[in-house]
């Protein structure tokens, strides 16, 4: 994931409500992004570099979970993205 990617993910995670903004407008580049980074693990090293960051992107990762994000299929995500371009 190259570092704009991951800036988009981010964006879309810690908005209220961005990752579902972006299903409804059918991004679904975005919204596989935002997918993979939510399902890796946040990187420990940002706890020392900034920690506001990290305990934000935390809860985002952990307010997509709950809101049920860990159910959309990565792949198929990519292939509607992939059709779509």
């Amino acid at each position: 994931m190259t570092r704009h990617q991951e800036i988009t993910a981010q964006h879309l995670l810690t908005q209220p409500y961005g990752v579902a903004r972006a299903l409804r407008e059918r991004r679904w580049a975005h919204v596989a992004l935002a997918v993979e980074f939510a399902t890796k693990e946040v990187p420990t090293d940002l706890a020392i570099t900034d920690p506001a960051l990290y305990r934000m992107l935390r809860d985002a990762v952990t307010t997509f979970h709950l809101r049920g994000g860990g159910a959309l299929n990565l792949e198929k995500l990519r292939q509607l993205a992939a059709q779509t371009s």
